[in-house]
């Protein structure tokens, strides 16, 4: 039988990593709200000291771990990896695939699809790419995340070494992610910058985002979104392009919310709205379109991946005369 407490040693290539991270990446299966609960009671500590989930790891730290998060079945039952996938299953994990090579995998991931498991979540991407361990060689793990009806570009990694890596890759804030959505309105000025510090906030239709307020300095979360108006249908919606500089739960939908145009489809954030128009799918309209960083091994190479548009912004785009391939980026 295992021990009830193990201790990791911080690897000198993981020195600086946020202890969030750095736990998804040898325990995926353990959520955030649990890791939360266990750095709370003191179950997992660092260098024998109560630390935030936030907090920056240096090399040689004494990682306190309970046996527990090995077993994460008893926790959430949904996390458990499947033994195996049907034939259908594997099929669309295969049909997905947008770019892979030795290290990574890069995935356009459908609406509706959730990435991580929880609570009543029994199907999600990190539950059948584990099921795929066979096909890539090792348990694949997620890079970054995102909402089950974001769609778009998706990146994991094939080993533990390949996910540490491009872990430091989003620390540094070197990956460029770009963002397409339908918003509400037109914003002025159409180029600009929002700066909003965020807070999670409980509601009836679960957790989402809000906008710190004073005295909330401790438990804010900085975030930066870059936008741009790429073509807009008269002054009712607008195509945008967003670029987040920083990662946060909900960041793009809370941040256009918070200018007052938030994005078409957004059940969280528009506030029981009416829709711009009944032809329209009642479905988030936001994309990750493209993702440029560069490679965890081949210096001197980027990755640069691009996901078309998804059937249902396919059809909003030509309900309303936009032409998704007017639009080059660089």
């Amino acid at each position: 039988m295992s021990a009830p407490v193990e201790t990791l040693e911080v690897k000198r290539d993981e020195a600086g990593m946020r202890l969030d991270r750095w736990f998804r990446l040898y325990f995926p299966a353990v959520g955030n709200s649990y890791l939360q609960k266990l750095l709370r009671s003191g179950q997992v500590r660092v260098d024998a000291k109560k630390v935030q989930a936030n907090a920056r790891l240096e090399a040689g730290s004494q990682v306190r771990v309970p046996a527990v998060v090995r077993e994460p079945a008893k926790v959430k039952p949904s996390l458990k990896p499947p033994p195996g996938l049907s034939k259908a299953d594997r099929d669309f994990i295969e049909r997905m695939i947008l770019y892979e090579d030795d290290y990574v995998v890069v995935l356009d991931k459908p609406f509706g699809i959730a990435v991580q498991g929880g609570t009543g979540t029994t199907r999600h991407l990190d539950g059948l790419l584990a099921g795929m361990a066979d096909r890539f060689g090792d348990r694949p793990r997620l890079v970054h995340r995102l909402d089950r009806d974001t769609t778009g570009v998706l990146l994991v990694a094939k080993t533990r070494e390949t996910a540490s890596r491009l872990g430091r890759v989003f620390q540094t804030r070197s990956a460029a992610k770009t963002y397409w959505a339908l918003i509400r309105g037109v914003p002025k000025p159409p180029q600009g910058k929002v700066e909003a510090a965020l807070v999670k906030a409980s509601g009836p239709d679960g957790d989402r985002v809000r906008k710190a307020q004073p005295g909330e300095q401790e438990v804010a979360m900085h975030a930066t979104t870059h936008y741009s108006v790429i073509d807009r249908v008269a002054h009712k919606a607008s195509w945008v392009s967003l670029k987040p500089v920083t990662g946060r739960q909900h960041q793009l939908r809370a941040h256009m919310a918070l200018i007052g145009h938030p994005i078409v489809g957004d059940n969280k954030y528009e506030d029981g709205l009416e829709p711009i128009s009944e032809s329209i799918e009642q479905k988030l309209h936001l994309h990750a379109r493209r993702l440029v960083l560069p490679h965890p091994f081949d210096l001197g190479k980027k990755i640069d991946v691009t996901a078309k548009l998804p059937p249902h912004m396919k059809k909003t785009w030509a309900l309303l005369g936009l032409d998704e391939g007017r639009y080059e980026e660089k």
